[in-house]
């Protein structure tokens, strides 16, 4: 059996090295990259000036991708080290910040339809990519993983932080994401023209700007012949990017296989979803998160024990299972960026240094 590919896009923000504030060095950064002695990894800009997106290529084991990972994030830092600045795999800014729009027309033309969504929308997510064998099967994949996108928020939640104070959640970016009209998650749609019909639906109110504002949790890639998840917060230690994209993989194989065996989506209502991420969002891996099919408070550990004993047969079939297993229980003992965040800034009293560690960890 072929292992289908996987690829992972990681954003990040940029920080002063000493004060731990993101500065607006997008451009500078990325113009250093392309410099003839810079790495030739992918690097890009995104919606604001504080932040650069890498990306992987498309490989099939998670020993390839971790080292993908982490040739990215040093392309990353080099790049950002030649202007001065810092990278950090941090999902939003401890410190207070006033982020500014990259001067893209399209940014800038969200920034004048969205008003301060955009303005305060300083955000850095983890966004992984799996191939599928065309729409039919992607839709089929998009309507089946829906009940296990929450619990992979969970498992990355980096973000506890808003404007300098605590916000009480693992992951505020979660929060923070909902307020794009186009976000979150979604119904089942049935079949590639479904899928279809809903987009352009969706665009035909006039409130999204083009098709790649389909900030659906999960989605058909425009740009590549992928399903694309993009619940996940940024990553602070790269094994937990790897965990994801293992579960994530695992998750759209044994999806696929219902499919072609006839068995049905789950038609659980989007607002039981909405539920379940705003637990995961909430207390991550610390609490209860809701398990899948019963739809009632479990803890973490027994939830995400259960989404593996769900794809158990794609890990096996993929030769992760024990990876995922010894990634899983470590991010089950230590917790996520969220904990390790809470754990500086209590240390040290000071939100800079948490910047500082998170630097460093990047």
């Amino acid at each position: 059996m072929l292992v289908r590919t996987v690829g992972v896009e990681e954003e990040f923000l940029l920080v002063n090295p000493e004060t731990g504030r993101p500065v607006a060095l997008a451009g500078a950064v990325l113009r250093s990259a392309d410099e003839p002695d810079g790495e030739t990894e992918e690097l890009t800009g995104e919606l604001q000036n504080e932040q650069i997106e890498t990306g992987t290529r498309p490989v099939r084991t998670l020993t390839e991708l971790g080292k993908e990972l982490r040739t990215a994030r040093a392309a990353a830092r080099e790049a950002a080290g030649a202007v001065g600045v810092a990278v950090a795999a941090l999902a939003t800014s401890p410190l207070a910040v006033e982020p500014s729009v990259s001067p893209t027309p399209r940014y800038r033309a969200l920034a004048e339809r969205f008003g301060m969504t955009v303005d305060e929308q300083l955000t850095c997510g983890c966004h992984v990519h799996v191939a599928v064998d065309g729409d039919e099967e992607g839709v089929a994949v998009l309507d089946r993983i829906r009940p296990w996108l929450a619990p992979l928020l969970a498992v990355t939640g980096n973000s506890p932080f808003w404007q300098g104070r605590d916000s009480g959640y693992a992951s505020f970016r979660g929060e923070v994401w909902q307020r794009w009209p186009s976000a979150g998650g979604y119904q089942t749609f049935g079949s590639a023209a479904g899928y279809r019909a809903v987009v352009d639906e969706m665009l035909g109110t006039g409130t999204i700007l083009d098709e790649a504002m389909l900030y659906l949790d999960a989605r058909l890639s425009a740009q590549h012949p992928t399903v694309e998840i993009r619940v996940a917060d940024v990553c602070l230690d790269p094994d937990d990017a790897v965990l994801l994209a293992a579960l994530v993989r695992a998750l759209v194989e044994t999806a696929a296989r219902d499919w072609r065996a006839g068995v049905p989506a789950d038609d659980v209502r989007t607002e039981v979803l909405r539920l379940a991420s705003w637990r995961a969002a909430r207390s991550g891996v610390e609490e209860d998160l809701l398990l899948p099919g019963a739809w009632r408070p479990a803890p973490a550990a027994e939830v995400l024990d259960a989404l593996v004993g769900h794809v158990r047969e794609a890990l096996e079939d993929a030769g992760d299972l024990d990876d995922v297993r010894v990634l899983l229980g470590a991010v089950l003992d230590r917790g996520t960026g969220s904990r390790m965040q809470r754990e500086v800034a209590g240390h040290e009293g000071d939100l800079a240094a948490v910047v500082a560690e998170a630097a460093r960890a990047t």
